[in-house]
């Protein structure tokens, strides 16, 4: 297990406490004031997985680069690193699998998947997560009159997200160790 899986582990509960929060302060109907913890329990798991990319590339990297006989082009590999995760913000399913590819040299291609997902799947519903948290973090909640909207997240949204991520962060951490057990 990677430093930075075990940095995921500890940050996706906080997701987990504000799912167990709105929990507890559940009634039905949810009072509206509640809703915002399952939005921000969106927010932050979706922040525990960006973290674990960073983390995660930064560690693999770091391992790939101290090989290199020249120190210049380690720097200078190290900066385009540093460059793309200033950049990265939302770690979808494509910039995720070409970061992995390019500076860790793993291939995340074949072991996304577990039961019930597919590759192209989890993909789908990584970048469907991105989105989302995106909406939830630059958009307010629309005032309409009327009828009340949908909320964005919903209780059972949440609790998808956090066991989808742990999955995916552990198919991921996978990949890492089939490229081990190659190098051996």
């Amino acid at each position: 297990m990677s430093v930075a899986s075990e940095t995921f582990g500890q940050s996706i509960q906080d997701a987990e406490n504000l799912l167990a929060h709105f929990n507890a302060l559940n009634t039905l109907p949810p009072p509206a004031e509640n809703e915002v913890l399952k939005r921000a329990g969106l927010i932050m798991a979706m922040t525990a997985w960006e973290t674990y990319v960073e983390d995660r590339l930064l560690q693999a990297a770091a391992e790939r680069l101290r090989g290199l006989p020249d120190e210049a082009i380690a720097k200078f590999v190290q900066a385009k690193l540093d460059e793309e995760i200033k950049r990265l913000h939302n770690p979808n399913s494509a910039k995720t699998v070409q970061l992995f590819r390019e500076y860790a040299g793993v291939e995340l291609a074949g072991v996304w998947c577990w039961s019930n997902h597919d590759e192209k799947s989890v993909r789908y519903d990584l970048d469907r997560y991105v989105t989302l948290r995106g909406d939830v973090v630059h958009r307010s909640r629309p005032v309409t009159a009327g009828s009340p909207r949908a909320h964005p997240v919903n209780k059972e949204d949440l609790e998808r997200v956090i066991r989808f991520l742990r999955r995916l962060v552990e198919a991921t951490e996978s990949a890492f160790g089939n490229v081990e057990r190659l190098r051996k």
